[in-house]
């Protein structure tokens, strides 16, 4: 089975920047939808961005819609998520999550998701 594990996560200062990773222990190209998703302190997980690999598509929560960037290398099974601007709320546990299928409309469910990463914390303060 493969296992996802994320890193990159620390405390920083609003307006500032971090790059997420997610390492996977087999070929990410097996993924055709890698997502990120969080969960904040109190509230449900929920989507933050997912990449296809087949349409070579990106979608993005709308809270993060031109701040965040997802991206992928396969050659290096890992995924990424380049966060810039970042603002108090975005404070939560960062999960990576992938599925070998693709998904036109319902990649923000995270049923959809066989695997997932054990998370990393991004704090961000004020």
């Amino acid at each position: 089975q493969v296992q996802l594990v994320e890193s990159g996560g620390e405390l920083v200062q609003a307006g500032g920047s971090l790059r997420l990773s997610c390492a996977a222990s087999g070929r990410t190209s097996g993924f055709n939808t890698m997502a990120w998703f969080r969960q904040a302190p109190g509230t449900e997980r929920e989507f933050v961005a997912a990449n296809s690999w087949s349409s070579g598509s990106t979608v993005y929560a709308d809270s993060v819609k031109g701040r965040f960037t997802i991206s992928r290398d396969n050659a290096k099974n890992t995924m990424y998520l380049q966060m810039n601007g970042l603002k108090p709320e975005d404070t939560a546990v960062y999960y990576c999550a992938a599925s070998p299928r693709f998904y036109s409309d319902s990649y923000y469910l995270e049923r959809r998701y066989d695997s997932w990463g054990q998370g990393t914390q991004v704090t961000v303060s004020s």
